[in-house]
């Protein structure tokens, strides 16, 4: 087995043995007690042999408790890191990625953001968190919110991410995870003339997650476009709530009201 060129620590039979069931057992980031059932030790011996993996630059840390297996030809093992994807399905789950990131998994735009949105059912204390590096946005959603997934894989490892519609579905819901109301239009305009398009799911998606502001937003935006779609429109006129919301609430309180939709314009420009 060709070890790592990084360290020049040099590694025993026995832990080069279990070394490798690691890299063939595990996919993606695991904990001491996912490697003590693999390894048959107990904890105390399976911390210290992961605690002497880290050390030698075998395994890295995602964060505390959390570790990677190393490519055995990584130059630079310290500075080894995870797909973000990855990371958090084992971090955040039961989640899904969702938002922008979704966005550009779809190729419903071309902008790149630095931070991968995650929508998970957890209570975390952050709304942003870095893990190896990597910034994670989070929303967070009950249960029966998250639907309209599909899976993909990130090397072994299957990750659930927003399908298409439901991805439209949720930056309309929370604009703030879809990169704001201008981009916002791009993506829906991306998604509109593509083979992914799906109306009645788009209305049932909206409908199941029951934000009606989606209804108000979705509406005004198809009308702005002058996309040719009245039943769509139809449906939005018919649902939306009686109260105003904002067009992008992370855009400041301002702008005129329009009755038609229920919606403060307080965005220019769209």
């Amino acid at each position: 087995m060709n070890i790592t060129q990084g360290t020049g620590k040099g590694i025993s039979e026995k832990n080069r043995r279990m070394l490798g069931i690691l890299h063939r057992e595990m996919s993606g980031p695991f904990t001491a007690r996912d490697a003590m059932a693999l390894l048959s030790l107990d904890i105390e011996r399976t911390w210290r042999f992961l605690a002497y993996l880290v050390e030698r630059g075998w395994l890295a840390r995602v964060r505390n408790g959390l570790y990677i297996t190393v490519p055995l030809d990584a130059l630079h093992p310290a500075q080894w890191r995870e797909d973000p994807w990855v990371v958090a399905s084992k971090v955040f789950a039961p989640f899904y990625i969702g938002g922008w990131s979704a966005c550009e998994y779809w190729n419903l735009t071309e902008q790149i953001f630095n931070e991968t949105v995650v929508v998970s059912n957890q209570r975390l204390r952050r709304r942003h968190v870095e893990i190896q590096g990597f910034h994670f946005l989070i929303k967070r959603v009950s249960k029966d919110k998250v639907f309209g997934t599909s899976v993909v894989w990130r090397g072994r490892t299957r990750v659930p991410v927003s399908d298409p519609t439901r991805t439209i579905v949720d930056i309309l819901d929370d604009p703030g995870i879809g990169g704001g109301m201008r981009h916002i239009t791009e993506v829906l305009n991306t998604y509109l003339s593509n083979e992914r398009r799906d109306d009645s799911r788009l209305l049932e998606y909206a409908n199941r997650l029951g934000n009606r502001a989606v209804f108000k937003r979705l509406g005004y935006l198809l009308e702005t476009l002058g996309v040719l779609a009245p039943n769509l429109i139809n449906v939005c006129a018919r649902e939306k709530s009686s109260g105003i919301a904002l067009l992008d609430p992370t855009a400041p309180r301002k702008g005129r009201i329009l009755r038609r939709w229920n919606l403060q314009i307080n965005v220019a420009g769209i």
